[in-house]
């Protein structure tokens, strides 16, 4: 039978990113006046870093791209986009000297960027709290060199997996799938889910996976456990293996829940969250007004106020899964 997990300690063994390994990776360029920067670039360089694959990741890359050529940058004309995709693995970090860091769905590495310099501005996008991380004094005026969007995913956790016992009602054992390199959002899931999970008489197991092959071994457990449900939490590399979970999800007869709407496209059972597509974007204006010469300390952070429960109707029949109408009627997309 599936156990609650008793301590975080044993839950969960974190990859911490380190200061000086961000700096050293980052070179002298967290040290580089603007000016310096501009003599030796042609072109601004913007350091695009992000916990996921490349392969899972062209919408997120697009809308980030539309964002940009909103504030009139068009990449490869009048800037560089170097891409950093780290797959799972948030311990690796770019050694490139950049004019802008941009770390959309990325919380780890603005933290990292954050605890690097001070001078090189960050366009973030996140799912937790940017006061309590500490990347800005405020929302309304960060005061420093780094500013973003916040999509609440973190402070969803409970509404989630309420909507999940809905949804499947006998689902008492359910698995939670975190990836522990991501340590600010899995420790968030791993402090909020207990008590949502005792509130609906729910027990959890913790399962960790940070590349592929984990994924995949995860899942394998289900054949021993068979549990009722799977909550995966928040994770941008997690949203690029989208297919991935969603067919081992169907091969092991899981019911799903996840935090973007992606994840269900591609087939999993439901989705609740924020628009992940419109972070990118915004993370891309806000890039490009920085390159433009607006400080960081100046721009508000953003806060999503959009949410979307999306039900895939087909995998619910797959599942054998009946959808009450009302779940339908409240959900902002069925897809058929």
């Amino acid at each position: 039978m599936l156990q609650a997990e008793q301590s975080s300690g044993d839950r969960v063994r974190f990859h911490r990113l380190k200061r000086r390994e961000f700096i050293s990776l980052l070179g002298a360029g967290a040290a580089w006046p603007l000016a310096a920067r501009a003599q030796q670039l042609p072109l601004p360089v913007v350091g695009f870093i992000n916990g996921g694959s490349a392969d899972g990741s062209a919408p997120f890359v697009t809308a980030f791209r539309k964002g940009l050529n909103e504030t009139g940058h068009v990449e490869g004309q009048n800037l560089i986009v170097e891409y950093h995709w780290l797959e799972g693995q948030y311990q690796r970090l770019p050694s490139r000297r950049v004019t802008v860091i941009a770390t959309p769905g990325f919380t780890a590495g603005a933290q990292a960027a954050k605890a690097a310099t001070t001078t090189i501005p960050i366009a973030f996008g996140i799912g937790e709290d940017p006061v309590k991380l500490g990347l800005v004094a405020s929302l309304a005026r960060p005061g420093g060199n780094a500013t973003g969007i916040n999509v609440f995913l973190s402070e969803l956790v409970a509404k989630r997996l309420g909507l999940l016992h809905d949804l499947v009602p006998k689902a008492v054992r359910i698995a939670v799938l975190v990836n522990p390199a991501n340590v600010p959002t899995a420790e968030a899931t791993l402090r909020d889910i207990p008590e949502a999970a005792r509130a609906i008489g729910s027990q959890i197991q913790i399962l960790n996976a940070s590349t592929s092959r984990e994924i995949d071994a995860a899942f394998a457990t289900f054949a021993r456990e068979r549990p009722d449900a799977l909550f995966v939490a928040s994770d941008t590399f997690f949203t690029s293996r989208r297919v991935q979970l969603a067919t081992l999800a169907t091969r092991y007869v899981v019911p799903m829940t996840s935090a973007v709407r992606e994840i269900t496209d591609a087939g999993g059972l439901m989705s609740y969250g924020t628009d992940l597509s419109d972070m990118f974007r915004q993370v891309g204006v806000y890039t490009g007004q920085i390159l433009k010469g607006a400080k960081p300390a100046d721009l508000p952070v953003l806060q999503s106020g959009k949410f979307e429960f999306v039900i895939n109707l087909q995998t619910a029949r797959v599942l054998g899964l009946e959808v009450p109408n009302a779940l339908q009627l409240l959900a902002d997309e069925v897809i058929e």
